[in-house]
């Protein structure tokens, strides 16, 4: 029965209880990253994923904050420009001599949830076939090195293709499967924008693959390759590996290209050239159809990589005179041409926001943040062999090369995760 003094007793009760001290439940401990790069300037790799991990990034119609915290920073090289030191600074951050430092904090143990390599930019040498010598393999050796040490291992990204070697690549990848932590690596290509916005679906009849893009060698072919695979390993049947890859420039490749056995590989690197904003201005260019004839006037200095699947499918990469990234898909099933533009658009706009790393560095967040990665690093395996089997085609006099090595057989994920908003 309710009456005063049980009235009473229940307010003494809720004024003992008003009066205790309150404990408030522990904030979730954010996740915490250390991130090794080359060098930070201006437009530098480093610069824009370091900048969006601590000031965040635009995403939709707001402003993303950042998900994780830069607990630790490792850069190689301080050219003139060098941003680091006022990055540093400016986000209270702690800069290390080196990089089991910058994962153990200074300690003994791995103290971090992930690990961020960009190994772009900087000078380093070059080696007799003209790669460039990143120290991506090292470093990551570095950092499989304090995993091992610590009997534990976390999420890792490696910036673009992963070495200058097969072995290397490969060796990379089962490091990773043998100490059973997430690895993604790649560009911003298959994340990007679409224009237009196409999603190529899973298990697709595709039978054929072409990008045409831009680029020097072991350097932007690299996003023209992954333009391509990241359409061609959601075929029916997923990918198995590559078989050969030959390169050809000028006219060697123009009469290639004109063989009976490449009338696809015809139609597709004009519809891929139908998406580029770029074209070269010439007479006569807004009444005549953009065509393999075309191309061959005004881009003669063209360079092609042949690219044959151990499953009949191919791949051909055009890197020409224009100044953006254009796919070109043929299904099998109805000989229609399936194609876009990969958005990446440079040079002029990298200059003010370089938005096209958003969606990388959102992806980078949510592997540490979910502990898994979000597609393949076969695909980056891949990719990666391709480019290097070019550069030994070039190498070589322009020979074709066999690579019973790449026999990589991957699924591609269900969702397409290329960037909407």
């Amino acid at each position: 029965m309710f009456n005063r003094r049980t009235f009473l007793a229940g307010s003494a009760a809720l004024a003992a209880a008003a009066a205790m001290p309150r404990v408030r439940a522990a904030a979730p401990q954010r996740k915490r990253v250390a991130f090794l790069g080359t060098e930070c300037r201006v437009h530098s790799h480093s610069q824009h994923f370091l900048d969006r991990l601590t000031l965040g990034y635009r995403w939709g119609s707001g402003w993303q904050q950042p998900r994780v915290d830069v607990a630790s920073v490792f850069i190689d090289q301080f050219p003139e420009g060098d941003l680091a030191r006022e990055r540093v600074k400016r986000h209270d951050l702690q800069l290390y001599p080196t990089i089991a430092e910058a994962l153990t904090l200074g300690g003994d143990k791995l103290a971090v949830d992930g690990v961020v390599i960009i190994g772009e930019h900087g000078d380093y040498p070059l080696n007799e076939k003209g790669q460039r010598l990143y120290p991506r393999y090292e470093w990551f050796k570095e950092v499989v090195k304090v995993f091992e040490d610590s009997g534990r291992a976390v999420p890792v990204f490696n910036d673009k293709h992963l070495s200058t070697t097969w072995p290397r690549c490969q060796e990379m990848v089962d490091d990773s499967r043998r100490l059973d932590f997430p690895f993604l690596a790649g560009s911003s290509l298959p994340v990007t924008w679409r224009l237009p916005s196409v999603d190529m679906p899973l298990g697709a009849p595709l039978a054929e693959s072409v990008c045409v893009g831009y680029g020097g060698v072991d350097s932007y072919d690299f996003h023209g390759l992954e333009t391509a695979q990241c359409m061609s390993e959601r075929r029916r049947g997923g990918e198995v590996g590559i078989e050969s890859v030959h390169a050809l420039r000028g006219p060697a490749m123009w009469e290639h290209l004109a063989t009976d056995d490449r009338a696809n590989t015809r139609r597709l690197m004009a519809a891929a050239l139908g998406r580029s904003h770029s074209l070269p201005v010439t007479e006569g260019y807004v009444s005549d159809p953009i065509s393999v004839e075309w191309a061959q006037k005004v881009l003669p200095d063209t360079l092609a990589y042949f690219i044959q699947h151990r499953d009949g499918f191919r791949t051909t990469l055009f890197m020409a005179a224009i100044q953006d990234f254009n796919y070109a898909g043929l299904r099998s099933d109805n000989d229609e041409i399936v194609s876009c533009q990969m958005f990446l658009p440079m040079p002029t706009y990298s200059a003010t926001t370089a938005d096209f790393f958003n969606p990388l560095t959102r992806h980078i967040e949510e592997m540490v943040l979910e502990n898994r990665a979000p597609y393949p690093v076969e695909r980056t395996l891949l990719t990666s062999g391709m480019t290097l089997a070019a550069v030994d085609s070039i190498h070589q006099g322009y020979a074709p090369v066999a690579t019973p090595e790449m026999a990589v057989a991957y699924q591609a994920p269900e969702a397409s995760m290329f960037w909407r908003d």
